[in-house]
Parts: C-alpha cells; structure tokens; sequence
C-alpha cells in the first residue's frame, strides 16, 4: 500500500532535540574540565540544520509499495558519501558485495544495514524493512560536525559528530538498527510522529534496535546492556547512552548534558508540547515494558517478547494514533493469540504493563 507523504514529512532522529538544546545552550566546564564550545556551536548546527530539513520534507510525496511481496530478492545495499556537504545522497562509495573501503563509516554503516537486513528476514521472514526486498541505501559524513543520525523516509544519514560530546553515528549498531527500524514502522502500523502514538514509533525502534545488536553479540534478554546509543558519547561524557531501556532516566547525568529525563512509568508521565509531545521522552515508557517481557520471558529477547511485539506493528488493525493502553492490549492479545490464553507469555506481558502503570483492556480497533 502507499505509504503517505504525512509518513515522511518528519525525519526521525536518534538524538532528541531537547538533548541537542541542552548542549547548545551550555559552553561551560564539565566535570573533568573540558570546555565545549566547539560541542555548543554544533548542537545549535544540527538543530538548525534538522529543522531546515523537515521544511523540505514537508512537500515529499508518496512511496508506491503497491507490488506484491517479492521473497526472492536479495539484500541490496548501497553506501553514499556527502563529502561532509548537506546533499543528498552523495557519492556512491560501495555497493553490494564490494570489499570494505577502509573508511571506517562507510564499513559500519554497510555491516550495519546488513545485520539488520539479516536480523529481520532470519528471525521473522520479513524481507527487508517494507517485506518486498527494499534496497537499504545510506549516506555517511554528512554535513559538518553534525550530532545526529536520522532516517529520512528513503534512507539512513548519519553525521561524523562534533568530537567532544559525540563520535561517528556508524560506531553504535543500536543506532543503525533504530533508524532503520523506522523504515520498518513506516512501512507496517504508520504510526503517527506525535503524542503516545509518537513515543510507541521511538519505542519500537529502540526495541528493535536493542535487539538487532544482541542479535548480533549472540546474547540472552539477561545479559544485554538494554542500553541504546552505546558508544556515541566520547569519554568526557559521563554517561553510557542515550536511553537504557531497563532502567529509563539513567543514561546520563552530566554538567553539559544534564540528566536523562526519561520516565519509567506513568507516575512520572511528561506533558510536553515539545519534541512533538514528549516522543523521546516518553518512549521510556514502552521501554521499559518491553525490556521487562523480555527478561520476565528468559533467552534472546527476540523471540517472544520480540514476536508479540513485532506481531502487533505488522497487524493492520493498529491506529495510526494508539496511545499507551491501546498498544499494551494488543500485546496481550498478541501473546494470547500466538502462544495460548494460558501462556507464561501473555502473563509475563501483562504484568509489565502493569509495572509501568499502563493499563490493560480488551483491544477494540
């Protein structure tokens, strides 16, 4: 089906813009000492330059996905280079089956693309992020000291980083997998970008990119990190990501930064009109939610809690709108329609729902 131009007017990136605010509002020493005044000016860039972007975005028109399922199709894979410019999507620098380039971002971002490609069609038999083969395409180096990675609604772009709050957005496969993965909300529920429905499409992609890393390691819901964004922030940092979604709100705590101001349940529900009504905020949420299935369940998070929660996004009859407790019925229904009404699963779900406060009723779409 044609995915709407309302799908695509907003790019969806991994750094929240509250974050990006609060580096661009402080040049002053960190804990270690470390002025950032280079990290402030580059913030304030990557916020002018992602609004600039959704200007653009906003006359995109629709993508045709209207042809029949195609399951023989192969990965495709293309790695573009944009010469730290703004255009899109550069030089192609390799193609699929080619041998690494020796740049390190151009090598990520294709081992990247392909582990999810792999994680997605291995675990389950979903061909590509719209399940019809769609050619995974990236652009690197984009702009100048940018503080993002996004998905644009045709592909993956990733920034360098400024060089004192965050490194290359290719060093993080968490990050890789999350933005693709809103090419795989994009082309399955269409979630809308805002309020609770928006927190559930940054959830989802922090869900399914957590996974396509512990995928990745080989290892079991116990000993991931559930840590999203690993890696990006360089060592005068104090923080270990962006979000962790076992334990919301404490991925960071630094003088630039400040605290992470995730929730981790309902009690601490932020109401914002802000970054489209909290989505970054908020999906701690959800997070959690998940995180807590998927340890409540044992083994690779993938599986059964993975199932359930890709069962619902790729089910037709979830609202583009549905809020917490909608999305948390059709889990539960989920669970009970694919491993019993009895099942430890379906239990184990809802008692996670239950610990981040979001109520459950029989799903009504």
């Amino acid at each position: 089906m044609p995915v709407p131009s309302a799908a695509r007017d907003r790019i969806r990136p991994v750094v929240p813009p509250f974050l990006l605010e609060r580096i661009a509002e402080h040049s002053a020493e960190n804990r270690q000492g470390v002025r950032v005044p280079h990290a402030s000016s580059s913030a304030a860039h990557t916020l002018e330059v992602d609004r600039e972007f959704l200007d653009r975005r906003a006359h995109a028109q629709s993508i045709d996905s209207d042809s029949a399922p195609d399951t023989t199709r192969a990965l495709i894979r293309s790695i573009h280079d944009a010469q730290n410019t703004r255009e899109l999507p550069g030089t192609l620098v390799r193609r699929e089956g080619q041998p690494p380039t020796g740049d390190r971002s151009v090598d990520e971002a294709y081992a990247g693309l392909g582990v999810t490609y792999e994680f997605f069609r291995q675990v389950y038999g979903r061909n590509s992020l719209d399940g019809r083969g769609l050619p995974l395409v990236a652009t690197v180096h984009y702009d100048q000291d940018y503080d993002n990675a996004f998905w644009d609604g045709e592909r993956m772009v990733f920034g360098d980083g400024d060089g004192e709050v965050f490194g290359r957005f290719t060093a993080s496969l968490s990050v890789i997998a999350h933005e693709l993965a809103h090419g795989f909300t994009q082309y399955s529920s269409q979630l809308e970008y805002s309020g609770q429905a928006g927190a559930l499409n940054e959830s989802l992609s922090d869900v399914f990119g957590v996974l396509v890393e512990q995928y990745s390691l080989g290892q079991s819901a116990d000993e991931a990190s559930w840590l999203v964004g690993k890696g990006l922030f360089l060592p005068a940092v104090q923080g270990r990501a962006l979000r962790s979604m076992i334990e919301p709100g404490t991925a960071y705590d630094d003088d630039v930064l400040g605290r992470d101001p995730q929730p981790a349940d309902m009690d601490s529900y932020v109401v914002t009109t802000a970054d489209y009504g909290g989505v970054h905020i908020n999906s701690g949420i959800p997070n959690r939610a998940f995180a807590l299935t998927a340890i409540g369940l044992g083994g690779a998070a993938w599986e059964r809690a993975g199932q359930v929660w890709f069962d619902v996004t790729t089910n037709s009859a979830l609202p583009p709108t549905v809020d917490f407790e909608g999305f948390a019925s059709a889990t539960v229904a989920a669970a009970r329609s694919r491993y019993g009404n009895e099942s430890d699963v379906r239990r184990v779900v809802e008692r996670a729902w239950a610990t981040v406060g979001v109520s459950v009723h029989d799903p009504d779409f």
